[in-house]
This record gives structure tokens, C-alpha cells and sequence, in this order.
């Protein structure tokens, strides 16, 4: 299932129960908190980063039609290292794990949905983990291109690179091959 196939059950049953925008540069979630929402991003993008020392290490970026979530947060109701902030102004929806976990418990319909989003999200892991075990920036930027068409519409180049563990310099060179 897709993520807009998820998000439409999800919008069909009432999960979303709020909308709120955040602001550019703003946080949605700050490192050290607890958050066990699961946000739609109508408008708008962020990314997902943690900090080591003096230095941000992005990990995920959200952006129109997708789904984000602290995930380690939201499975263990616990303080996550994660931040997240606004890249520009963002307008999200917002599910309660509360509803959410309601919502699943429902059918078996509704539990394999959720099983299908964890998948997608271990398997986008998974691909990320690769990402970073990759040497080479060419071959780094190629699998996400081919992964993420739609990230280097939505999101600046500086973030991007970033992400890929390489000067804003050398992604420019290498989107212009």
C-alpha cells in the first residue's frame, strides 16, 4: 500500500484530527522530547536530524504527500534524539497514536495496514543505512535520485547535500552531468 492509499484510509476513518503549520526554521519536535504523533505533511517540508557533537546528521525529510513520524518515540512513548524542523512554512496533519492504535485494533484490515507502513519504513532504513555505507558521492546521489526523484524538487540543495554527506559543491557538479 502507498502512501496515499494509507493516508486517504486514514483521512476516510477521521484520524487526522487537527491540522497545525509550522513555521520555517520553527521545530515540530526537538531532541530529548517525546512525541508519538504521526503527521501528514500537506504543504510544505522538513527534515529529521539528530546532532553529534557540533554537527547535524540528516537521516529523513518530509515533504507534500508524505508521512512523518518519530518513530522510536511513537513505538515506546519515550524521549527520542530526534529533531525536526521546518525547512519552510509546513502544514501538516496531525493522528494521535491514540486514534491511530484505536483504529488498528479495529480489523485485521487495519492491523495489516499498519504492518505494510512499518515495512515501508524499516525498508527505507534499510536503504538509508546503505546510503551511508556507500564511499562514493556519484553512486550515493544516483540510488537516491533513482529512490527519490521527487526530494530534489521539493527540497534545497543544501539540505540535500547534507544528507548525502557531501559539499553543497560537489551535488551541484553532479546534477549538472
Amino acid at each position: 500500500m502507498n502512501t496515499s492509499e494509507i493516508v486517504a484510509l486514514l483521512e476516510a476513518n477521521g484520524l487526522f484530527e487537527r491540522s497545525i503549520t509550522v513555521e520555517r526554521g520553527a521545530f515540530l519536535k526537538k531532541g530529548g522530547s517525546i512525541d508519538t504523533n504521526i503527521y501528514f505533511v500537506e504543504d510544505g517540508s522538513l527534515y529529521v536530524f539528530i546532532i553529534d557533537g557540533e554537527e547535524e546528521h540528516i537521516i529523513r525529510f518530509g515533504y507534500k504527500g508524505s508521512i512523518i513520524v518519530s518513530l522510536d518515540s511513537f513505538l515506546t512513548g519515550k524521549p527520542s534524539g530526534f529533531y525536526i524542523q521546518a525547512i519552510k512554512k509546513t502544514k501538516l496533519r496531525i493522528a494521535t497514536k491514540k486514534s491511530f492504535l484505536q483504529f488498528i485494533r479495529q480489523s485485521p484490515a487495519h492491523q495489516e495496514l499498519w504492518v505494510s507502513m512499518l515495512e515501508g519504513l524499516v525498508l527505507q532504513q534499510i536503504e538509508r543505512e546503505k546510503d551511508l555505507l556507500i564511499q562514493s558521492p556519484v553512486e550515493r546521489y544516483k540510488r537516491v535520485l533513482k529512490r527519490s526523484p521527487q526530494l530534489f524538487q521539493q527540497i534545497p540543495n543544501k539540505y540535500i547535500a547534507s544528507y548525502l554527506r557531501m559539499s553543497a559543491e560537489t551535488l551541484s557538479r553532479l546534477k549538472k552531468r
